[in-house]
């Protein structure tokens, strides 16, 4: 496997003298903290032994949300929290997308075309709830912002897991609505109301829109059932970055080649760009800082934990059940005996600045090796 430090290492400079006037300030510290993510140069903990008191320093991960090998534990915990908020409701994927015309402009203005493209995307379906003649009430959508497609493209989507249901806070009723033809609301109506709002706060933002807008966008409205399922995938592209390292298939004479999956040829396909090229791909995907990509609305709101465990209680649902399927946290074993390793010190120097290991701890680490 091809590590996505080791490709840093490699064209880092090239990266920093061709696109030197376009890179922000969060692409420069991502830049920096995954180069360094679990090498020589990053801070170490010191682990020990449960059992025999084996003692080992293990380097810390980054934990940047745009590395590929960082915050598992924090997707695990996310999609843990969302599956126990499930209320009794077939689930919709709503995905909002962006026309290409418009692409540059978001790109240009992400601290708030972002945040304008994943409000615009919320309430046009909370306008449909409350104007649908089975809902008629307040909806929930679970909103997560997506930047690049599988070609790492500049491809800005939002997706929204919305149940087919709503709260009507006046008669006190939960309204829900059949989804046997896997039908939620129309999806061009949606994208004709979808492409005002955005263009109405763009203009209110002060900007002014490209030539060439088409007057067609385009959403997409999937019946995804309980939605676990899609649960599952959002949470796992929150955390991970926008490659996995194992999708990395080669990296020689200046290039570097990645594998994704075509979605309508529905087979693996390979690109292969300069390594400056692809770093740029790579970083043009971190977020402002401080920007939240995921956010709650409606009922599903945090503020409404209530509401949804007394749901869950009328209707017999038990979340407990969804999240047991999930794969715990894996543990640190130690090399000696196999038993637990737990964490003692954290945020320790590198192990280049570490003083020398004392000669009980010496004769560990070779047994360790």
């Amino acid at each position: 496997m091809i590590l996505l430090s080791a490709i840093i290492a490699t064209f880092e400079a090239d990266y920093l003298a061709q696109y030197a006037e376009t890179i922000l300030p969060s692409q420069r510290k991502a830049l920096q903290a995954l180069k360094t993510c679990r090498t020589s140069a990053s801070p170490v903990m010191r682990v020990q032994c449960s059992a025999c008191d084996h003692t080992e320093l293990v380097p810390h991960s980054c934990g940047h949300r745009a590395c590929p090998h960082c915050q598992h534990h924090e997707s695990q915990q996310w999609i843990e929290r969302q599956l126990a908020k499930q209320v009794p409701a077939t689930y919709f994927l709503l995905t909002f997308t962006v026309p290409e015309a418009l692409r540059a402009l978001v790109w240009s203005n992400q601290q708030a075309l972002y945040d304008h493209l994943i409000r615009a995307s919320w309430e046009t379906v909370r306008t449909f709830a409350l104007n649908d003649n089975a809902l008629q009430g307040k909806a929930g959508a679970i909103a997560v912002l997506h930047t690049h497609s599988r070609r790492l493209d500049f491809h800005p989507h939002v997706h929204l897991v919305v149940p087919a249901a709503g709260i009507d806070p006046d008669k006190k009723l939960w309204r829900t609505k059949s989804a046997k033809r896997g039908y939620l609301f129309n999806h061009k109506a949606l994208a004709k109301v979808f492409r005002a709002k955005l263009l109405e706060a763009i203009t209110a933002e002060g900007l002014s829109l490209p030539p060439g807008l088409p007057s067609t966008w385009v959403v997409d409205c999937k019946n995804v059932g309980r939605g676990e399922k899609a649960l599952v995938y959002l949470g796992r592209y929150l955390y991970r970055g926008v490659i996995q390292e194992k999708d990395i298939v080669a990296c020689e004479n200046g290039q570097v080649t990645f594998r994704y999956r075509d979605a309508k040829r529905k087979r693996l396909e390979y690109r292969t760009l300069p390594g400056a090229r692809f770093l740029a791909l790579v970083l043009q995907h971190v977020l402002p800082k401080g920007f939240r990509r995921t956010r709650h609305y409606g009922f599903l709101h945090p503020n409404s934990k209530r509401a949804i465990a007394v749901l869950q209680w009328l209707f017999g649902l038990d979340p407990k059940r969804l999240i047991a399927q999930l794969k715990p946290r894996p543990t640190l074993k130690c090399p000696c005996c196999g038993a637990d390793m737990v964490i003692v010190q954290t945020r320790l120097p590198p192990r280049s600045l570490q003083p020398p290991l004392t000669p009980a701890l010496e004769a560990a680490e070779a047994v360790a090796m």
